[in-house]
């Protein structure tokens, strides 16, 4: 009897840690763990005689503001300074700078703290250390009722040492509200948190197929249907190199951790063979956007709450794909790249996502899921659509970010405040400033394909080898939504030509008179909510029958409605079962060959 393929074995084990499975792979994989610690910087502005600067650990909640800075000035409570309560009023500061919180460890876990610090009105919270000790992570706890406040947390939190943390406790008492109080200003500086060394950002995804895991499955889902369009833009221009990658055990995780009856760890491990193998293909015919699209639409249609997950229905979403010349999947390039989930041998693919877990050069080893690596670099926060749109922002260089990144939702433009203090042109408006991700620079502009050049950018230009006047005046007028010009002359704006709206691979876009239309191409079916084209396999005979009992229902309700009006006075209350969640299993243990990231203060 052949034995069973060693990356099958095991399938029904429960949840554990990377570090084994590591250890596994191989002699020449090193066995102990290694975790970075992502470090922004805290720099003391005033007063003087403390001025420095200081690392901070980010917290892997919340939303780091990397490529940014934010100055505020240090509040350390009179009472419950450990954040582990609500606090009882707002915190202000006198010169109604931004407060930065800054509170006690211990007690509770971290996230608490922070969002005690949010609601108190804190627009980002340090945490000081009570050991002397090196800079560690603080990470984000077990989800249960009790933590539902995690994803509802919108401000920065870092870890600072204990002697950091004492001399700003010192130089932050009494209360701001006293008149002795001497403001102790900061900025907090994620500038250089995030590589931004050329006009490219690559950057992976570390994911896992299953969606029957609870709240962290979900949090996943929601990430790719908010951030595909945003990751295909950014694909499709040359601006991002994206890899997927999966978090694959040679044993995995029953999903319902129920070993008698639903799916088995080897349905996931499948799965995620089969997604990676999709990228893979799609990559190797120069679409790998391609990917989102498949990710998207076997959430939408083989979801495993809904006992749809398998082998058959994962083939038809790649087939459907594989019908559209936008894509251009071919299955049988998919299930050769897979090989035979039976084969008596290691799989090279799920070989090598092991390999590339291991963390090399600045990147430490990947061992939260999910988990983003930006430019070498691991993402800390909440894995939301905004928060990680402005990390992989924060990784191009400077002037060379694609539009999407200069959206007002993620970026201030300082140009828009004093002109940034570059030169402009009171009469004609034209300005040197030009807004960038990070903030802005300040170049001599183009106007009407001329050039200005000069010290300043002086009101003048140099057209035909001669200088002379500008004579056009540009003024604030501006066009309406769907029209672009000068404010005096308006045009339809070509919202399709512009790939501003309309933008699954799928869509057929087509504009109209300040506005546009998007309809999908073929048969196939357009979901307005998640901005997708999916299949249509439903025949004509399966179409009578739906509409058939679409009739049938619609009736009974009718009549069901004038029973109860005329006939009926009590009514029935419904109860929905509620579904056990598992969480992922690296996200909820602490790992003792990784000292560096905690979950909460003490415990």
């Amino acid at each position: 009897m052949a034995r069973r393929a060693p990356w099958l074995a095991g399938i029904g084990a429960v949840p554990f840690l990377i570090v084994v499975v590591v250890a596994v792979v191989g002699a020449a994989v090193p066995a102990m763990g290694r975790f970075v610690v992502e470090k922004s910087s805290v720099r003391v502005l005033s007063p003087e005689h403390i001025r420095g600067h200081h690392d901070a650990a980010i917290g892997n909640f919340g939303v780091p503001d990397y490529g940014g800075t934010l100055t505020g000035v240090v509040v350390y409570p009179d009472k419950k300074a450990t954040g582990c309560a609500e606090f009882d009023a707002k915190f202000k500061s006198k010169s109604r700078r931004p407060v930065i919180l800054l509170l006690d460890r211990g007690e509770c876990y971290f996230a608490l703290k922070a969002w005690n610090a949010q609601q108190a009105g804190a627009a980002a919270v340090l945490i000081a250390d009570n050991v002397d000790e090196q800079l560690l992570t603080m990470d984000t706890p077990e989800e249960s009722p009790e933590t539902e406040y995690i994803d509802r947390i919108s401000i920065p939190s870092a870890l600072v040492n204990r002697a950091f943390g004492e001399s700003l406790k010192r130089m932050s008492s009494p209360s701001p509200s006293s008149e002795a109080a001497v403001e102790v200003v900061v900025k907090l500086d994620w500038r250089e948190s995030m590589p931004h060394p050329d006009e490219r950002v690559e950057y992976e995804l570390w994911t896992n197929s299953n969606d029957e895991c609870g709240a962290r499955c979900d949090e996943q889902m929601e990430f790719v249907r908010g951030f595909r369009g945003h990751a295909q833009i950014m694909e499709r221009g040359g601006y991002a190199l994206f890899t997927p990658h999966y978090i694959t055990w040679y044993c995995a995780p029953d999903p319902e951790q129920d070993f008698g009856e639903g799916y088995e760890g080897k349905d996931v491990v499948v799965e995620n063979l089969r997604q990676l193998c999709v990228h893979r293909v799609a990559n190797e015919t120069g679409r790998p956007w391609a990917w989102w699209d498949y990710v998207m639409d076997y959430k939408i249609r083989c979801s495993m709450k809904e006992k749809k997950y398998s082998k058959g229905c994962a083939e038809d979403v790649v087939k459907a794909l594989g019908e559209n010349e936008i894509h251009g999947l071919s299955l049988d390039k998919v299930l050769e790249c897979m090989g035979d989930p039976e084969a008596d041998t290691d799989n090279a693919v799920l070989a090598k996502e092991q390999e590339d877990q291991i963390g090399r050069g600045s990147r430490g080893d990947v061992t939260i899921l999910p988990t983003l690596v930006i430019n070498n670099v691991q993402y800390r926060g909440k894995l939301e659509r905004t928060a990680v749109l402005k990390a992989v922002c924060a990784g191009f260089k400077e002037g060379t970010e694609p539009r999407v990144c200069l959206s007002n939702d993620i970026e201030t433009n300082e140009c828009l405040h004093r002109n940034g203090g570059c030169w402009r042109d009171e009469k004609t408006n034209v300005t040197a400033c030009k807004d960038t991700f990070r903030g802005r620079v300040c170049e001599c502009p183009v106007v009407n394909g001329v050039q200005y050049e000069g010290d300043g950018c002086w009101a003048r230009q140099v057209y035909g080898g001669q200088r002379r006047l500008l004579d056009t005046a540009l003024t604030g007028c501006r066009c309406p939504p769907g029209f672009q010009g000068d404010g005096h002359k308006c045009e339809d704006l070509d919202e399709c030509k512009e790939k501003l709206a309309c933008t699954c691979p799928n869509c057929h876009c087509k504009n109209t008179w300040g506005n546009y239309e998007c309809k999908c191409k073929g048969n196939q079916i357009y979901i307005r909510g998640e901005d997708t084209c999916i299949a249509n396999s439903m025949s004509r005979f399966g179409w009578f029958i739906t509409i058939l009992v679409a009739s049938c229902v619609a009736g009974v309700g009718i009549a069901g409605y004038v029973f109860y009006k005329y006939r009926l006075r009590s009514y029935m209350d419904s109860e929905i079962m509620a579904i056990m969640s598992q969480y992922m299993p690296l996200d909820s243990q602490n790992n003792e060959n990784q000292p560096l990231r905690q979950h909460d203060s003490e415990a």
